[in-house]
């Protein structure tokens, strides 16, 4: 039998002993806890950033609202819509969805409750999204997005155009099965990547491919021909114009880095971004890693051209000897003479990283003339970015120019400097532009033809894509 003080050095050495287990306890715990927490910043930090690839913020952020909470108008062919509150409340955003929820409604365009959502959240796009992004995203809106008790607006659509089963039969028609993920039979990594940024969050056929008699894209991936990226309809009185290797009126006279410092700055010396598209550099592309933009040109200008007209030719130089000699004799040199050149200058070949040149500008040679009489009507933003913070602004002349004197300039910018581009505006459609917001090209259903053709859309036309409310120079944030 033991004595007493050897029992009590036992017992006391055994709660040493304890003690020094659970402090190897609480300790490898708290590694354990920290480790974790790790893991779960890292991987909400991830979903940021998907989430800016995705541009989630710019449809789902009202003007002057709060970041995801919804609220931003959205005209479309059927009426007016509103995007939703995506914010984790659990009563009027998506804090109830489980990730199998949100995976569903990103890729199927199913909400919770078993109903389509409107197909202007490109969730055929979406469905590309990897299952590592869709996590990672989840885990941002869950966890790294601030709850919003905002309600959301009801559609603004007429019966029967407003039942919301038919949706699930457009989805089966038009919406392809796609594996998500990379493209494996691509085999340059680099240019596989920039198809899935393309293809998947980035979602650019929504606006840079035409759309067919049910608004639907016709063509998602450069597999579905020469439709794909070849340019849109108006959205907001802007074209999205062709994203493939045209050299007229396309990406070919660009070089790689060229589109990747376009969508990083919104300016290169050929160009500056204005319309829409400003929205998508200031929320989200000038965000991107320098990788994902250059793998996003790579791809690019990996696609091949399509068939165009020819709208860009030798510059002759008469153009340019006509404003020097004051454009008498033409109503469209006076006019830009007297309002344009200071800035785009007589040779039109305008102000590097300021005011892009006209000659050859694919905006000003495309076939439909709508962005630029948008723009010398109605003016213009380039926003500010973080690697180019300074804004410049270009007037509207609706209250200084005449219907006539806008036309006739936008003519004559469209026929100079070897521009070759239709020079066939007329008042009248000025006229309806500013008066009406609708675009100067002929109605996306052709209502002034006859028999058939009555029914058959144009390549481009009013009412073919949705046509958000603008954030560019309104909200403070940007």
């Amino acid at each position: 039998m033991l004595n007493a003080l050897t029992r009590d050095r036992l017992v006391s050495e055994m709660k040493q002993g304890w003690k020094l287990a659970a402090a190897i306890g609480l300790m490898a715990v708290s590694f354990g806890a920290a480790h974790a927490q790790d893991a779960d910043d890292a991987l909400i930090k991830r979903g940021a950033y998907v989430a800016r690839l995705s541009d989630c913020v710019a449809c789902h952020t009202a003007l002057h609202g709060q970041p995801f909470a919804g609220g931003l108008e959205i005209k479309s062919p059927i009426g007016t819509i509103y995007s939703t509150n995506i914010t984790p409340d659990p009563k009027y955003g998506i804090g109830s969805y489980t990730l199998e929820d949100f995976t569903k409604a990103i890729r199927k365009g199913i909400r919770k409750d078993g109903a389509t959502v409107y197909p202007a959240m490109p969730y055929p796009e979406f469905a590309r999204l990897s299952d590592d992004d869709i996590k990672a995203m989840y885990a941002f809106f869950m966890h790294g997005v601030k709850p919003v008790a905002l309600q959301n607006k009801q559609p603004d659509i007429s019966w029967p155009m407003n039942m919301r089963w038919p949706l699930a039969i457009w989805r089966a028609m038009f919406v392809p099965t796609v594996t998500p993920g990379l493209d494996k039979s691509i085999s340059d990594p680099e240019v596989a990547r920039g198809e899935y940024l393309v293809n998947g969050p980035g979602h650019c056929g929504e606006c840079h491919t035409p759309r067919g008699m049910a608004m639907q894209v016709k063509g998602y991936t450069a597999k579905d021909g020469n439709a794909y990226l070849s340019g849109g309809a108006p959205i907001d009185n802007w074209i999205a114009p062709s994203l493939r290797s045209n050299s007229d009126t396309g990406l070919g006279r660009w070089s790689e880095d060229d589109i990747a410092e376009f969508l990083k700055s919104g300016r290169i010396d050929h160009s500056a971004v204005f319309g829409g598209m400003a929205d998508v550099v200031a929320y989200s592309t000038q965000h991107w890693s320098d990788d994902d933009l250059h793998a996003t040109a790579k791809y690019l200008k990996s696609m091949p051209a399509v068939p165009e007209g020819k709208n860009f030719g030798q510059d002759d130089g008469k153009a340019t000897a006509l404003l020097e000699a004051g454009g008498k004799g033409d109503a469209g040199a006076e006019v830009y003479l007297h309002n344009c050149a200071i800035c785009h200058m007589n040779d039109g070949t305008g102000v590097n990283r300021m005011f892009p040149p006209l000659a050859g500008n694919p905006v000003v040679i495309t076939d439909n003339a709508t962005s630029m009489a948008n723009i010398v009507t109605f003016g213009g933003i380039l926003p500010p970015t973080n690697t180019a913070p300074s804004a410049v602004a270009m007037p509207g002349f609706r209250d200084h120019l005449s219907d006539q004197q806008i036309a006739d300039a936008v003519n004559f910018m469209r026929k100079s400097w070897g521009n070759q581009a239709p020079g066939t505006l007329s008042a009248a459609d000025i006229r309806k532009l500013r008066t009406t917001g609708a675009p100067v090209s002929t109605a996306g259903w052709n209502v002034s033809s006859k028999g058939w053709m009555a029914y058959m859309p144009q390549p481009y036309g009013e009412g073919w894509t949705f046509s958000p409310q603008t954030h560019t120079g309104v909200d403070e944030a940007q």
